[in-house]
């Protein structure tokens, strides 16, 4: 049973794009992405900021809500 907490996150990109994406450390990620080691997407897109965060109980609850997020129209996103 996970029993960490789970966070989902919104970056916005240099090029003004989004990237959802999941971690158990935002600050980490958000830290790897900028450094050129985190995603594919985001590797040429940097710097990326950190829009939005929400906390989940577990991995498996993140990585739905992340897929709910991702699912979301460019303007719903920007209301983040």
């Amino acid at each position: 049973m996970e029993t960490s907490k789970y966070y989902v996150y919104m970056l916005l990109c240099s090029d003004k794009t989004f990237y959802t994406g999941t971690s158990n450390d935002v600050e980490k990620r958000v830290a790897t992405h900028n450094a050129g080691k985190g995603a594919k997407y985001t590797k040429t897109r940097r710097p990326v900021k950190l829009m939005y965060t929400e906390e989940l109980e577990n991995k498996s609850q993140a990585l739905k809500r992340e897929i709910a997020i991702k699912k979301l129209s460019r303007s719903q996103k920007r209301n983040y």
